[in-house]
């Protein structure tokens, strides 16, 4: 597993800090929480993004590209750091932003990521929810050729087996930081959408030959579906990196519990987990990724799910950006008293 054969670009801070939680441990009872802080790669106020684009931009320069094409949700943290790293690297930036909750809500569809992809320049377009992003990004990509453009097309989370290898990368990073502390990592819980950053973690875990247990917290994918995004292009990946041992179907392990009504959508586990975080940790999660996936740790854990004595990390994909367009899903709209 030798990710130098791969072109890079350095875009983050790395590596990003693995931190205890205590106050939080000891609010749930155990068992020993950590947290890997992914919300601070750097690139535009950080999140995971920034690792899988450290390697998409690499051969996006490669290729000669002066122009990057990606999608995501209305408020995408990875539409954002895209913006963030195509200002970086002198590119422009085109982003297609599929409308997946069907909010109006000003805050919503205007505040948060969306304002910061305007203000790094990029050119914001929206579509309807349901839409073939993949295909619009396509057609744009084919405009823009016309008009004499080098476009690179990013597909939506940065999800393929490129991007994939900023979380392979990851694994090595955080397997390297558990051993200078000497902790025994049991278990490792993120959230869960277009499957790459945990088809990353799976492959990296498999090549390091860690006994780690990971388990992804869905937002978005029921689980059958879920489990097979991730598998697939773990195994893309890995076939990337040219391992020899195939990935098993076994290590990959999807919890899709705890969406909700939707994408995007609050739910009473991701407000009190945000909100417990902010006042235990003083760490902010997002509402639609780390939020929902923190949620699903604090029921497990409630549930017996783990065993006091585990050390388990947390994953903080960061997005904290999203929070200013959820501001009534708090109640923090308007004055307050």
């Amino acid at each position: 597993m030798d990710l130098s054969l791969f072109p890079r670009i350095q875009l983050g801070h790395f590596p990003t800090p693995l931190e205890p939680m205590a106050n939080l441990t000891a609010v749930l009872g155990g068992p020993r929480l950590w947290v890997k802080r992914d919300d601070c790669t750097g690139l535009s106020s950080g999140g995971n993004k920034t690792r899988k684009l450290e390697y998409l931009m690499a051969e996006a320069i490669a290729a000669r590209a002066d122009v990057v094409i990606t999608q995501g949700a209305t408020q995408s943290n990875h539409a954002r750091q895209t913006a963030a790293a195509a200002a970086k690297l002198g590119m422009k930036c085109h982003i297609l932003l599929e409308d997946r909750t069907g909010s109006t809500d000003p805050d919503y569809t205007d505040n948060g990521n969306v304002l910061l992809n305007r203000l790094h320049g990029a050119t914001v377009e929206r579509r309807a929810g349901g839409t073939n992003m993949q295909q619009e990004m396509e057609q744009l990509a084919e405009r823009l050729k016309a008009d004499g453009a080098r476009p690179y097309v990013i597909p939506g989370g940065g999800s393929n087996p490129v991007g994939a290898l900023g979380y392979v990368s990851a694994a090595a990073e955080l397997v390297s930081q558990a051993a200078t502390l000497g902790l025994r990592i049991d278990h490792l819980v993120h959230a869960t959408g277009s499957a790459g950053t945990q088809a990353g973690l799976v492959a990296g875990l498999h090549g390091l030959n860690s006994d780690i247990k990971l388990l992804g917290i869905g937002t978005r994918a029921p689980k059958e579906k879920q489990e097979t995004m991730v598998y697939d292009l773990a195994c893309r990946t890995a076939e990337h990196l040219r391992m020899r041992a195939p990935v098993a179907r076994e290590s990959v392990v999807a919890n899709c519990d705890y969406v909700g009504a939707g994408y995007g959508i609050p739910t009473p586990g991701m407000q009190e987990a945000v909100e417990l975080l902010a006042r235990t940790e003083g760490l902010l999660l997002d509402p639609v990724y780390s939020g929902k996936g923190m949620a699903g740790l604090i029921d497990l854990i409630r549930k017996g799910h783990f065993k006091t004595t585990d050390n388990v990390v947390f994953l903080h994909t960061g997005g904290s950006v999203a929070l200013f367009g959820y501001a009534e899903a708090f109640g923090l709209k308007g004055p307050q008293g």
